[in-house]
C-alpha cells in the first residue's frame, strides 16, 4: 500500500520555483517577487489540466496556456493539449469553423508537455488546415497513427514511435466574426474503461504539478535572457525553431523603455503574407493581459501606413496612433511577432523616442485616433476575446 506523505511536504518543491527569481532581471524588486509568487500559481492551477485530465488511452482535449496567459500563448490563439502515445491510433472529427487556420502537431515529450518538445523535428508531424480535406459545410476526420490504414485515402497525420502529445491551435484573425472549430478526438484502438487513478499515480501527478513551474521558468527565463545577452536590448533577433514551429518564424525582442518614452516597432511587410502578427510579454514570459489591454494585433486588425509599412507604438500611455501595444504598466519585457507561410521574413527594427515627440518620428499622414476610437477599439476586443473558447 502506497504510503501517503502529509499534504504540505508535497508542495515543497515548489521552494525551487522562487529560487528562479535569481534568474529574472531584477531579483531584488519586490514587484519582481510578487509577480514570480503570482506566475508560479498561474503554472500550477494550469497543472491540473495538464496531468490529471486525460491520459493517451481515454483522450479529451484541455487548454494550454491560454486561460492562465502562461508562457506567451499568442493571443490569436486558442491552444488544446491531449496526451497521445504510438501505441494506439486516434480519429478527431467536427467542424473546422471559420478561424483562420487549426493545426494539428504530434511530438514527442519527455515530460508529456509540449513545451519540452522535439526541436530536431525527429518525431514531429504537423497538419494545418490548408492540407485538410474538408467538406464544403466545414465538416472533416483525420486519423492518426503509426501507419496510414489500408486502402485510406482520407486526411492522415503520422504518431512516430515516442511521440506523446498532440497539440492543437486554433487562430483567428478577425475575433469578432470568425467561428473557432468544434471537435472530438477519441482513440479507436481497444482499451478498457477510464480507470480509478491509484494513490501512486495521484502522487506521481502532483508531483507533476508542483514542479511544472520551476522546470517552465528555468526554460523559459533562459530564453529570454538569451535574446538580451546576445542582441541587447530593443533589438529583434529572428528564430526558425523546427520541429513543432517549422512553419512559423518568430520575431523576439527584448523592449525597455522609460515612463516618458515610447518605441516605434517598423517593418516591411512579406508580399504573400498567411498570417502575422505582434504581442507583447511581461518580463516573466507571460502574454501580458490581452482581453482588457490592447497588447498585440494581427494581420487583420493592423493599419498599415501610407507607404506600406506597419508601424506600432509601445507606450504606457495611449499615444493617439493606430496599433498602439499596450503594455499594461510594464517598461520593460518581450514583444514577439511571427511570419507563418509568409514568401519573405523580414527583420523589424525597433526606435526609442520621447513620446512628447512621437508624431515627428512618424509618418506626417498618420492619422489620429481619439479617446473615444480607441475605447471603441478595446470594447470591441473585450466582446470578441470572451466569445472565444479560452478553456
Amino acid at each position: 500500500m502506497t504510503q501517503i506523505p502529509p499534504f504540505m511536504d508535497l508542495l515543497a518543491p515548489l521552494e525551487q520555483s522562487v529560487a528562479q527569481l535569481a534568474q529574472t532581471w531584477r531579483p531584488d524588486d519586490p514587484a519582481y517577487k510578487a509577480d514570480v509568487y503570482r506566475q508560479i500559481m498561474m503554472q500550477m492551477s494550469y497543472g491540473y489540466f495538464a496531468f490529471f485530465h486525460a491520459t493517451a488511452e481515454h483522450p479529451d482535449w484541455a487548454p494550454l496556456w491560454n486561460p492562465v496567459y502562461t508562457l506567451q500563448p499568442n493571443p490569436d490563439d486558442i491552444y488544446l493539449y491531449c496526451p497521445i502515445s504510438s501505441d494506439y491510433s486516434y480519429r478527431i472529427s467536427g467542424n473546422r469553423g471559420t478561424v483562420k487556420m487549426v493545426t494539428f502537431t504530434t511530438q514527442l515529450s519527455l515530460s508529456g508537455m509540449p513545451w519540452d518538445n522535439d526541436l530536431t523535428g525527429e518525431y514531429y508531424n504537423d497538419i494545418d488546415s490548408g492540407d485538410l480535406q474538408v467538406e464544403p459545410d466545414g465538416s472533416f476526420e483525420l486519423i492518426l497513427g503509426t501507419e496510414r490504414p489500408a486502402g485510406y485515402s482520407g486526411n492522415w497525420l503520422t504518431i512516430k514511435p515516442g511521440a506523446r502529445v498532440l497539440m492543437t491551435r486554433y487562430r483567428s484573425y478577425d475575433w469578432v466574426n470568425e467561428i473557432d472549430p468544434r471537435m472530438s478526438i477519441e482513440c479507436l484502438s481497444p482499451v478498457g474503461p477510464k480507470p480509478r487513478l491509484s494513490e501512486a499515480e495521484i502522487l506521481e501527478r502532483i508531483d507533476h504539478m508542483v514542479r511544472m513551474p520551476e522546470r517552465c521558468q528555468a526554460l523559459f527565463y533562459a530564453m529570454q535572457n538569451g535574446i538580451r545577452d546576445r542582441v541587447g536590448v530593443n533589438v529583434f533577433e529572428p528564430v526558425k525553431l523546427g520541429g513543432s514551429f517549422t512553419r512559423q518564424v518568430y520575431l523576439p525582442a527584448v523592449f525597455e523603455f522609460a515612463p516618458d518614452e515610447a518605441l516605434i516597432v517598423e517593418t516591411e511587410l512579406p508580399e504573400q503574407r498567411r498570417y502575422w502578427n505582434f504581442q507583447l510579454n511581461d518580463p516573466y514570459f507571460n502574454a501580458i493581459e490581452y482581453v482588457y489591454r490592447l497588447s498585440s494585433t494581427n494581420g487583420h486588425f493592423a493599419k498599415l501606413s501610407s507607404d506600406g509599412r506597419f508601424r506600432a507604438v509601445i507606450a504606457l500611455t495611449d499615444p493617439g496612433v493606430p496599433n498602439w501595444l499596450d503594455p499594461a504598466g510594464y517598461t520593460e519585457g518581450t514583444i514577439y511577432g511571427r511570419w507563418y507561410d509568409c514568401s519573405s521574413e523580414p527583420t523589424p527594427t525597433l526606435k526609442r523616442v520621447k513620446l512628447a515627440e512621437l508624431r515627428d518620428h512618424m509618418p506626417a499622414d498618420t492619422p489620429v485616433v481619439t479617446p473615444e476610437a480607441r475605447a471603441e477599439e478595446l470594447r470591441t476586443r473585450v466582446r470578441a476575446c470572451q466569445r472565444r473558447r479560452r478553456w
